[in-house]
């Protein structure tokens, strides 16, 4: 097969080359004629020096300044993921967490006050090593703060707590070498590249030559943007950038990593590959991710934690959670071109003693009860009483917005003390 990347190396050489030798000797044999003793010119020789000079670099820096596109790519997405059998294999080669009973995250009391306000009240947590942690709650619940508290990037008014064993408020590197950290709105300098910005946060961590050559081009492949490496950070994409942020976290191979709100702003496609790439961390590290969008949290974490109002609720595996807070549901959906079906099936079953919520949607009616025992057998006669026809009628799942719905509007003051549910049964990862 013809070599095309060589074959247009060696055209481009024979054009190139000819019109260097050209120049060089046009600007040299320009100087030599200029100062002739006996030359005479329009002007002062040194000036003229300076225009021959400055014109025969002028052509480059318009290139540089003008020509080049560091974004091609970018509005088409420009970035594939790499293949998980290589990234597996990366990871194979990095420190994994030893069995172990210690705690990655664990808190006593901590409490954090903005003068008046109380941003955190007495949190008392514990995170196994290993497990991938999502931590929940609603905006304002104080799980930033919680998170600035961990990372070191806030100092704690009460309390104490530790992270990979490290304790939380010294004035000591440990900490940092320890963990990694993206920010809610992770903000790069524009003009540095990809592979730059990773480069520059290795060094921060004490990498150098070969090993951090080696390192970035590893958290490159894991995060999917060895391709996209040499481009300007300014160019990204928002998923590109939150991918980078999830790269220079992992740089020094952290035992445990600190995400917040790492899938907010990003696109439905954004949200899955960072999700990938957070699910592929399991063993590696421990993740503790703070979010606020419960689908991803039950695709990806085992366990996890509601803060309202800066207080712990709940705490412990998602399927334990789901089988002691979430209430039955049963939903209807009602046959199309039936004017005010949703508005007669909701009032027909409201009131009832075994029905603690109706919901509507424009399509389905979600009743939540009391005891289904009872609400099973009395939901259809109610049903046919309002003339509605349905063309579904089930009991659902509950999920983990249906928990936490419930919990975070129990929540308010006065808050009830936490409930933690033991880990009763699980394997090694947290899961059943």
């Amino acid at each position: 097969m013809p070599n095309y990347a060589a074959m247009d190396a060696a055209t481009i050489a024979l054009v190139v080359v000819p019109l260097l030798l050209l120049q060089l000797g046009l600007m040299l044999f320009a100087l030599y004629d200029l100062f002739q003793e006996d030359r005479r010119v329009r002007g002062d020789k040194i000036i003229w020096a300076l225009v021959i000079a400055f014109a025969n670099v002028i052509g480059p820096l318009i290139y540089f300044f003008v020509g080049r596109d560091d974004s091609r790519g970018v509005e088409t997405g420009g970035v594939s993921a790499a293949p998980s059998a290589s990234i597996a294999g990366i990871l194979a080669t990095w420190p994994t967490l030893s069995e172990s009973t210690d705690a990655a995250v664990a808190t006593a009391g901590l409490t954090k006050r903005y003068g008046g306000i109380v941003a955190l009240d007495h949190l008392t947590l514990t995170v196994p090593s290993g497990s991938i942690f999502g931590f929940l709650g609603p905006n304002g619940a104080g799980k930033t703060t919680t998170l600035r508290l961990l990372t070191g990037l806030a100092t704690a008014t009460a309390g104490t707590g530790t992270v990979a064993g490290v304790r939380i408020g010294g004035t000591g590197g440990d900490l940092a070498r320890n963990i990694g950290y993206l920010d809610q709105d992770p903000r790069f300098y524009g003009w540095m590249r990809g592979r730059e910005l990773l480069n520059l946060v290795g060094e921060l961590h004490g990498l150098h030559g070969a090993a951090l050559r080696q390192r970035v081009g590893e958290v490159l492949e894991i995060v999917g943007m060895t391709e996209a490496a040499h481009r300007r950070i300014g160019g990204y994409s928002g998923g590109m950038r939150q991918r980078l942020g999830i790269g220079q976290a992992l740089i020094n191979q952290p035992r445990v990593l600190f995400l917040d709100e790492p899938v907010s702003s990003l696109d439905p496609e954004g949200r899955r590959d960072v999700l990938e790439i957070i699910s592929r961390l399991r063993g590696t590290a421990t993740v503790f991710m703070s979010t606020h969008i419960l689908n991803d949290v039950e695709r990806v974490c085992d366990r996890v934690a509601i803060l309202n109002l800066g207080h712990l609720v709940v705490e412990g595996p998602i399927d334990e959670l789901l089988d002691r807070y979430a209430q039955p549901i049963y939903e209807l959906e009602p046959e199309p071109q039936q004017p005010g079906s949703i508005e007669r099936l909701a009032g027909v079953l409201r009131g009832h003693p075994w029905v603690r919520e109706v919901r509507t949607t424009p399509d389905t009616v979600r009743v939540f009860v009391n005891d289904p025992g009872v609400a099973g057998p009395a939901i259809l006669p109610l049903v046919v009483s309002s003339g509605v026809n349905l063309v579904r009628y089930e009991r659902a799942r509950p999920s983990l917005e249906d928990v936490f719905l419930r919990l975070v509007a129990e929540s308010g003051p006065p808050i009830a003390p936490p409930v933690e549910i033991p880990v009763t049964g699980l394997d090694g990862r947290g899961r059943r």
